[in-house]
């Protein structure tokens, strides 16, 4: 079917739309939403509906479909202020009020010979277990229609490519010897599927479908295909005595490559609290792989759209925060920003350097930088509300201006969104440094740790709580988390400058005068004047502390000004 309507052709058969002669790129969830509200245009559409139907009904954030809505409006050069296609009728829904002219497709007559039931039946080339998946596909026009004798016939042209971060979670095999031991291997595979739909963008197939392929051998790329998906997570579990081991890999669906790969050895204690903390540090492990994936996808894509380009912005700030990494990664978000003015990924991750230039003293007016986060955030919030990574940096930004007990509590409310977001965590210890309470400090960045040991902002964590062992005159501990944190990030200059100043104050001069040098090739800039003017709290405690730095450092040879 083709849909005219201004001056727009919407063609379902080849999942095209044209302005004029000139095609407008749109992705496949956005192109069925939009086909949803104008097959439905005489009635309101809900919220649930759309989730019914374009996310076969999976958990949905209010970002989410904030965000699609926000897409479907610009492809048709439509606006949240005009609303002249696309209608928001609060507490009700949606409703596609342009005029609409239908000019039917030809059919093929293979279709046309066939009969009732008969036409839509499914082919045996797919079997039962996939009907299932059946809105997954449909969203992605793989469907096919069979005659008698099963005969495929496909309409218009090959399928789609899967959408970018779309992923099943295959069930976890249990390689235990007792059989009653899958009880826990099914809630893995479901806790997972849970907690991997909370990340942003993240399109996952749901569990009942993944629970069909228990018990049989799988191939790979067929379910790839089948399910049309770009990304397979699996693996297995197996207890002996009391210990628990498991393993788990993300493969590309495509190439049939291993991603990644990781295997969780541990005493068991509580079966569900281990449960929660192996779903807790996959996700946010997978989170990062998936991130990495796609940016180097979207590397080798000719025509880049505004996802791709977030992904590549965020592989560059998983590179490190320097200022050179932080630049990169800006191009992207602009660039991203420039083709879809509503991406609230790319506001956020504007957010994310700005915020990250005055937080690492790269800049001279920290304020200022600090002003144009705060500002990109609350528009980012004022789309999607209940956006866990837009409040956490929200609350960094506001306990980076002494509004402390406020970003506190934004770190809380993100938790209560997400509680794998390791960097709420994080945030709260490092603000109760801040707040004269350092000696908490550190059970928060455990925590995080706990969660995602690997993850990439590890670095800043221990450098939390280095800084905060420091400032309470435990040098030697500080050392350690000091170290830790430039193991896992040499490109990181402030952890160096606090490294180097609790070496000196342990009297270890000379390797204290190499680290600082090493954080002055990373940030030539940096001085203790600059270091000293941006402190974050007037707490006597706390400012006792950076005295302590300040000595550290300038007995390092860290310039005074």
């Amino acid at each position: 079917m083709r849909y005219l309507f201004e001056d727009y052709t919407f063609d379902t058969e080849r999942r095209e739309l044209h302005r004029g002669a000139d095609a407008v790129s749109i992705s496949p969830q956005v192109f069925d939403l939009l086909e949803y509200l104008i097959r439905n245009r005489q009635r309101v559409v809900s919220k649930d509906d759309l989730i019914s139907t374009v996310w076969n009904g999976r958990i949905v954030s209010d970002a989410a479909l904030t965000t699609r809505l926000n897409a479907a409006r610009n492809a048709i050069a439509d606006s949240g202020e005009k609303q002249c296609l696309i209608k928001t009728l609060p507490r009700k829904g949606f409703r596609f009020v342009g005029t609409v002219q239908e000019s039917p497709m030809r059919v093929s007559a293979a279709v046309i010979a066939g009969s009732g039931d008969q036409t839509r039946r499914a082919s045996s080339l797919f079997d039962a277990r996939l009907c299932l998946a059946e809105d997954a596909r449909r969203r992605n026009k793989r469907l096919t229609d069979a005659v008698p004798g099963d005969a495929i016939v496909r309409h218009g042209p090959d399928p789609v490519s899967p959408p970018p971060l779309s992923i099943v979670v295959l069930p976890f095999a249990n390689l235990s010897a007792d059989p009653e031991q899958d009880y826990f291997v099914d809630g893995l595979t479901e806790s997972l599927t849970t907690d991997l739909s909370r990340i942003r963008g993240l399109f996952v197939i749901g569990r009942h479908t993944a629970f069909t392929l228990k018990s049989e051998a799988v191939d790979l790329k067929r379910i790839g295909r089948e399910l049309n998906v770009r990304y397979l997570f699996g693996g297995s579990m197996q207890r002996g005595g009391n210990r628990l081991r498991v393993n788990a890999r993300l493969t590309d669906a495509e190439s049939g490559n291993q991603l990644w790969a990781e295997r969780f050895d541990k005493p068991v204690a509580d079966l569900f609290d281990m449960q929660d903390e192996i779903v807790s540090r996959l996700a946010n492990a997978l989170d990062s792989q998936l991130v990495e994936a796609e940016a180097r996808l979207a590397e080798r894509t000719l025509h880049p759209g505004a996802m791709d380009l977030h992904f590549q912005g965020m592989a560059c700030l998983h590179k490190g925060l320097m200022d050179e990494y932080l630049t990169q990664a800006r191009s992207f978000f602009e660039r991203a920003l420039a083709l879809d003015p509503d991406s609230i990924e790319a506001l956020v991750g504007i957010a994310i350097i700005d915020f990250n230039r005055g937080a690492n003293f790269f800049a001279d007016d920290r304020a200022a930088c600090f002003a144009a986060a705060e500002t990109a955030l609350i528009k980012a919030l004022s789309m999607a509300p209940r956006y866990p990574r837009a409040l956490v940096f929200l609350g960094y930004v506001h306990i980076y201006t002494a509004r402390t007990a406020q970003g506190i509590a934004e770190c809380e409310q993100a938790l209560a969104l997400d509680r794998n977001l390791t960097m709420a965590h994080a945030g709260i210890g490092m603000a109760k440094s801040f707040l004269g309470r350092a000696e908490e400090t550190e059970a928060h960045i455990q925590e995080a740790l706990r969660l995602s040991p690997r993850d990439i902002f590890a670095h800043r964590w221990t450098m939390f709580a280095g800084a905060a062992k420091l400032s309470r005159g435990e040098y030697a501990e500080a050392v350690a988390w000091l170290r830790r944190s430039i193991e896992a990030n040499r490109n990181f200059p402030l952890a160096h400058f606090h490294l180097a100043a609790a070496l000196a104050l342990l009297g270890s001069l000379d390797e204290a005068r190499v680290i600082a040098k090493a954080g002055l090739t990373l940030d030539p800039h940096f001085t203790i004047r600059r270091y000293r003017a941006n402190a974050l709290s007037d707490n006597p405690n706390y400012l006792a502390g950076r005295e302590r730095s300040y000595e550290g450092m300038r007995m390092a040879g860290v310039p005074e000004a």
